[in-house]
């Protein structure tokens, strides 16, 4: 009897004999990965998560799992005929990403609540409900490739073919455990071979737009989400130089960004020939916004908390539990780095230890970095995982951000 050969999901059984838990959010990705396994012969079962009540939802459009998304979801499932379930996972949502989203602003960082939904409600407990369905996988519409390595047998994160669309960043917290029971088809296309499949499939979703802002905030208005969960967020406070001169008020740091130059509401005379002044730092324990000349904003230093990393760290020193950034059992990794989704990788060195410490030192300083975002390394398309920014330097001048 002949050996049966992996399916097109890398897996040792017939496609029919092969379960499939497919994250649909409602939106056209999705809603083709579902469609297309289906044709395949697999043993699709679509899932969407119900993020907000249903009311509510019904009345906003363009958030993925929302009301309208839900109903479209459904309507894919029925019309390929495989099962569909809508989980309630409101509060889940809610305690898990949205309050760190207000709590995150409160503490002057600036947030990226799309990882904290992977990381916690899709990655951790919809797959979860996967493996209790029998799933030998789960799929999601997510444009990244995962491949595995023949020399090492693990799979890996690579960079979508189509660097545009390249969602690898909002993944950098994936587990190795959980990347090998993911599956992410579309990586290696394109979004018009995409809508090109669902118009053939017959979607309902062939012509949707895709979604622009954050979910759960309508038009694109953090401030005012944050500012009703936390009405602190509104407390006044005052504008300061870095030379310490008060140079005007604020109306909560809610409404303050690392970077940003306009809506600062201080007058002229302030800096020399009226240069222009940047938010420098957010002190939310003082309740100051510090600003200063765009120079000051430069770091080429960022430490990382809360590290997820797809490869080997160090083995332990033996001569110490614990050890230093600079010290012994430190890696010194040439690497790619993203502080932004939409920024293209820059060159720098990955310093990582044994415990998973990390510091990224940048080749070359940028501006506009804040703490709260991540910084996620490649080394060329291969994503090798990433951490929260914690603090921010310049290794010429020793000030945190």
């Amino acid at each position: 009897m002949s050996q049966i050969q992996p399916n097109s999901l890398g897996i040792n059984k017939a496609p029919k004999d092969t379960r499939v838990v497919v994250a649909m959010s409602g939106g056209v990705d999705s809603s083709v990965v579902a469609a297309l396994l289906a044709e395949e012969g697999y043993d699709v079962v679509g899932v969407t998560l119900q993020l907000y009540d249903h009311g509510a939802a019904l009345k906003k459009k363009g958030a993925c799992c929302a009301g309208q998304d839900i109903y479209d979801a459904r309507r894919v499932a029925e019309m390929k005929g495989f099962p569909h379930y809508v989980l309630d996972y409101e509060s889940n949502f809610r305690e898990q990403v949205i309050d760190d989203f207000a709590d995150s602003y409160l503490r002057g960082e600036t947030p990226i609540p799309c990882v904290r939904c992977n990381q916690s409600v899709k990655f951790k407990d919809l797959l979860a409900v996967a493996r209790d369905l029998g799933a030998d996988c789960m799929a999601t519409g997510h444009y990244i490739q995962r491949n595995v390595n023949p020399d090492t047998g693990r799979a890996e994160l690579i960079r979508a073919h189509d660097h545009g669309k390249d969602q690898s960043y909002f993944l950098f917290a994936t587990t190795q455990e959980q990347l090998d029971f993911l599956r992410f088809p579309l990586g290696g296309w394109t979004k018009d071979v995409t809508r090109q499949h669902a118009q053939r499939l017959g979607l309902i979703t062939a012509d949707k737009p895709d979604s622009q802002d954050i979910c759960f905030v309508p038009n694109g208005d953090y401030a005012g989400i944050v500012k009703k969960m936390r009405p602190q967020a509104q407390q006044p406070g005052d504008i300061v130089h870095i030379d310490g001169r008060v140079v005007g008020r604020h109306e909560g740091i809610v409404g303050y960004t690392i970077g940003q130059r306009k809506g600062l509401g201080i007058g002229g005379g302030v800096s020399e020939n009226n240069d222009p002044l940047y938010v420098v730092r957010i002190d939310p324990a003082s309740n100051r916004i510090i600003v200063g000349p765009k120079d000051a904003l430069a770091r080429d230093i960022l430490n990382l908390k809360d590290g997820n990393w797809l490869i080997d760290t160090p083995p332990a020193p033996s001569a110490s539990p614990t050890c230093a950034l600079d010290g012994e059992g430190v890696d010194h990794i040439p690497v790619m780095v993203k502080f932004r989704s939409v920024m293209a990788p820059i060159p720098a060195t990955l310093h990582l230890d044994h415990e998973g410490h990390a510091r990224v030192q940048l080749n070359d300083a940028q501006y506009g970095i804040s703490p709260g975002q991540a910084a996620v390394c490649y080394i060329n398309d291969r994503m090798i995982g990433g951490g929260w920014i914690e603090s921010t330097a310049h290794s010429d001048i020793p000030l945190a951000a």
